[in-house]
């Protein structure tokens, strides 16, 4: 299937410039979520912060290797490689495209297992987190190939062209597993939250103070599940602005993490486990 949309040499400057912007709101709020857990919250869960670091290292190696990506294409194979800008874009056998997709992989990894071992923390039970973990291994192992085998299908089948029968096989059920992951942990997490809190709220008038908690639960599920989404359609229609969106949910996956440690919202909840 040939691909379509913007060309791969715009899409690249386009979702550099877009991942660049949105790396700079995630530096400032990591430094506030770090200030807020390590310094505010002495007891603060160092596991958990120590993850938050991690996802920051490897969205600014993506940043980097996106960045040393545009030099090569643009400056200095501009007039050696062959097809030129496009056809370096388009060659997905480079080692800067292999390693930005390990890169993706591994902080989907990370993303994911926290919010399901927050949910193990939330539940202090292991048999919720049994279908998320499932899937999390499934969306792991798919990652793996995606990132790997995937470009050298692509590269056998149609000398650079990601949209084959191969990468079909893999591409989707990535994408598909990591979304049902998301969505089925964020919404143990409300649920939760929203249980006790209904309870507790029957005691009073008021609403308390677990209702902020789980309004950014929700919105930090929303944003990460609308992004996988529009890859996952983008990816279906051999459309090219997905590489734009897959380069802005790397840093999707810093944001929605920082706003679920945020320790101003965590303080909130007196009566369940510091680490949610």
């Amino acid at each position: 299937m040939d691909s379509a949309g913007v060309p791969l040499d715009t899409a690249s400057i386009i979702s550099t410039a877009l991942e660049g912007i949105l790396y700079g709101f995630s530096v400032l709020m990591f430094m506030g979520t770090m200030w807020a857990s390590i310094y505010r919250k002495p007891d603060a869960n160092r596991p958990i912060a120590l993850a938050a670091i991690l996802l920051l290292i490897l969205s600014t190696a993506h940043l980097v290797i996106d960045i040393i990506r545009l030099e090569h294409g643009f400056v200095t194979y501009r007039d050696t490689f062959p097809g030129g800008p496009l056809g370096f874009f388009q060659d997905i056998n480079q080692p800067t495209f292999v390693t930005k997709n390990l890169i993706y992989a591994l902080q989907t990894m990370i993303g994911d297992g926290v919010v399901i071992y927050r949910c193990y923390v939330v539940w202090q039970s292991i048999w919720v987190i049994i279908l998320p973990s499932l899937l999390w291994c499934g969306s792991s192992a798919c990652t793996k190939v995606a990132a790997i085998l995937a470009p050298y299908y692509a590269s056998q089948a149609t000398g650079g062209n990601i949209y084959t029968n191969q990468t079909a096989q893999w591409i989707p059920a990535l994408f598909v597993l990591t979304l049902s992951t998301n969505l089925i942990s964020s919404g143990l997490l409300v649920y939760r939250i929203w249980s006790i809190e209904r309870r507790v709220t029957r005691k009073r008038v008021t609403n308390g103070p677990m209702m902020p908690i789980v309004h950014v639960l929700i919105d930090a599920a929303i944003m990460y599940s609308a992004a996988l989404f529009t890859i996952l359609i983008c990816f279906v229609c051999a459309n090219n602005a997905q590489y734009i969106m897959l380069d802005m949910v790397i840093i999707t996956v810093n944001v929605r993490y920082e706003i679920l440690l945020n320790r101003d919202h965590a303080r909130l909840l007196p009566t369940l486990p510091v680490s949610i």
